[in-house]
Parts: C-alpha cells; sequence; structure tokens
C-alpha cells in the first residue's frame, strides 16, 4: 500500500491582483507556510504559469520547477478545466463561455473550440516538460440542457451527444498518450461526464482510451445523492486524482437538488469549507488507502460562509490529519508463526 501525498491546494479560488495571491512564488510560500506541500497551478493563469512557454522550453519549466523547490513545494498538476469545458459547448451556454477564451474570439464558437483543444494538447506538453504524470480537465457537453427528460428527448439525442464528445476528444486523449500524462475529467454538474454511468458511456466510445481518467471530487456526487464512497469501489482503478472538497445536501419542503434557482447561499446542496460540510472524509481516505491511490489529497476550497485565508489554513491541518500513513505490518504479525509447506499440509491433513 501506499500514502497518499499531501496536503496539496489548488491554487485557483485564491488568485488575486496582491500580494502574495498574484505570482507563482508568492504563493508557493504562503501555501508552504500554511503547511501545504505541493500545489495545483490553474493552466489558464498566467500570474502562475505561461502554458504556451512551458509547452516549448525545458528550461522555463526547470525555472518554475525551482521556485517550488526553492520553498520546499511540489507541483501536484496542471488543471485545465476552463480550456476542456470548451471542448464541446451546446449554443444555450456560448455567450457565459466565451468568458473562457482570449476577448477576439468572442462570439466565434469553431475557433473558441480550436483555441480550447491547442491548449489541452499544450497542457499535455508541459505537464510532461514538469515531469507531472496527470492533468486535469473539464469534459464539457452538448448533452446538459437535456439532463431532465422532459420534453421528451429525440431518439438518440443522447448517444449523438456522446458520439460527438468522444470524437472531439480522442486526439486530444492520443496526445496525452504520447505524451505520458493521463488526462483526468472531474465528474462535475455542467459537463456531460457528471456521474459514473454517464463517465462509463464515454469511456466506452473512446474505446476504453488508456489516458481517459477521472478527478475524484465528492461534493459534487454527495450533492447529487450518489453514494460517494461506492463510488470508489467502483471506480478506483481510474480515479487518479483528488480533489479534498466538503459539501452538504440539506433538502427540505420547499427545494432540493435543482435549488429553485436560488443563489448557493440559499440551495439545499452547497459547498463547505472541509469540516463543515457533511462529506466522510475518513471513509474516503480510508478507501483511498485500501486501493493503493498513488496522487495527491489537494484541497479546493469553496464554501458559500467561510473566508477562503481561513479556509485554507484550516484545511492544511485537516487534510494532513486525514492522511492515513500506511502500515507495512499486520497487525496480528506478534501471534504468527512460521509455516513451511510440508507444515501446512500437515495442518490440513494432507500430509499422507
Amino acid at each position: 500500500m501506499k500514502t497518499i501525498k499531501g496536503p496539496g491546494i489548488f491554487l485557483a479560488q485564491f488568485a488575486g491582483g496582491e500580494a502574495p495571491f498574484n505570482s507563482l512564488e508568492g504563493m508557493a510560500k504562503w501555501a508552504h507556510d500554511l503547511g501545504y506541500q505541493g500545489i495545483q497551478i490553474p493552466a489558464w493563469d498566467n500570474r502562475f504559469i505561461n502554458l504556451e512557454k512551458a509547452s516549448e522550453s525545458q528550461d522555463y519549466c526547470d525555472e518554475i520547477k525551482g521556485i517550488l523547490s526553492n520553498n520546499d513545494m511540489q507541483i501536484t498538476e496542471l488543471a485545465s478545466h476552463l480550456q476542456g469545458q470548451l471542448v464541446a459547448v451546446h449554443p444555450a451556454y456560448d455567450m457565459a463561455f466565451d468568458a473562457f477564451a482570449p476577448p477576439e474570439l468572442s462570439g466565434n464558437p469553431k475557433e473558441r473550440q480550436k483555441w480550447g483543444v491547442k491548449q489541452l494538447m499544450m497542457t499535455a506538453t508541459a505537464s510532461k516538460r514538469l515531469g507531472l504524470k496527470a492533468a486535469a480537465t473539464f469534459s464539457g457537453g452538448f448533452a446538459w440542457p437535456f439532463i431532465y427528460p422532459w420534453p421528451q428527448r429525440a431518439p438518440g439525442l443522447v448517444e449523438e451527444a456522446f458520439e460527438e464528445l468522444a470524437h472531439r476528444w480522442i486526439p486530444i486523449l492520443d496526445h496525452f498518450d504520447q505524451e505520458g500524462i493521463d488526462c483526468c475529467f472531474e465528474i462535475h454538474p455542467g459537463e456531460d461526464l457528471h456521474d459514473g454511468v454517464t463517465f462509463e458511456k464515454f469511456l466506452k466510445l473512446t474505446g476504453n482510451h488508456p489516458r481517459c481518467k477521472m478527478l475524484f471530487d465528492p461534493s459534487h456526487l454527495i450533492m447529487q445523492g450518489i453514494n460517494y464512497l461506492d463510488y470508489i469501489d467502483n471506480y478506483h482503478d481510474v480515479i487518479e486524482m483528488f480533489h479534498v472538497k466538503d459539501a452538504e445536501f440539506n433538502p427540505n419542503g420547499r427545494s432540493g437538488f435543482y435549488g429553485g434557482f436560488q443563489s448557493w447561499l440559499e440551495r439545499p446542496a452547497r459547498t463547505r469549507s472541509l469540516g463543515d460540510g457533511k462529506v466522510d472524509f475518513k471513509g474516503i481516505f480510508s478507501k483511498f488507502a485500501e486501493y493503493d491511490y498513488k496522487g495527491w489529497a489537494v484541497l479546493e476550497w469553496e464554501c458559500v460562509l467561510k473566508n477562503p485565508v481561513d479556509g485554507a489554513r484550516e484545511g492544511a491541518e485537516f487534510i494532513s490529519k486525514q492522511i492515513i500513513r500506511v502500515t507495512d505490518k499486520t497487525f496480528d504479525d506478534f501471534a504468527g508463526g512460521k509455516a513451511d509447506q510440508k507444515a501446512v499440509k500437515i495442518m490440513l491433513g494432507l500430509d499422507k
């Protein structure tokens, strides 16, 4: 068994215009002082990484690693959620997702999609140069607006959506494979890959692509009413990344999962700082120890109530306490005895 690496922290929700939140070096020192050992870098944020330069220059990547090493930190992964979202966008979301691409691509879905694909290709190459094993992303999607089957879905609508989604992703996955990087899809509402069934559907259509992996985030599962511990039992062989994020689901007599178009504060399903929600992290970390999870435990902070700096400070200690340093002994070794094959046969009455 292996001990989970961590704690790590995803920088996206903490980035800002003032020090230490506006530079890689500043955030590395800040995170280290809080007790973190690794940082997950948003590949769309030029304050922390120039993705194009990282995909072209080993010297630049070595410089990034040096900045972190000087602060006793590591890169856990690159995250390309915004770029992945643009691989497949239903027209209903065109204007909203224009913000994920350069301004000059606004109103041009085809060029925006090409840009997103190129960004993902660079993410894979940059990850290799940085000595990483996996990168995080979103799948995007065409079918999400039809999540509820009313009016009745046209026959073949979901099948067509997933076939096109797989068609767009296969060349990207092939490039990830060439670079030796796993592509980990965060299972997330709003994406066509939002639960285990949809991931299975997509994986099958990619020909069970060896680089098609999963980012496990229990907050998105508990808020859908999914048994996230059984989920680990089902998918531990493809889970390569872990966002440690808490949440709660408190349905009431007025609202449930759909939330009634209420704000995040008022929704029955909402994210919380670590320890403030209802996720069973002891169960999750035990499952990962059991299944020999080899990756990082990375805080993704999202909370409707708590200040992010407080959430980050508490999160480092919380994750550290959850990580199980796995044993190299069996608890009843003291009672064991040595037995060769002949002794075993005698014990079974087979030594005739």
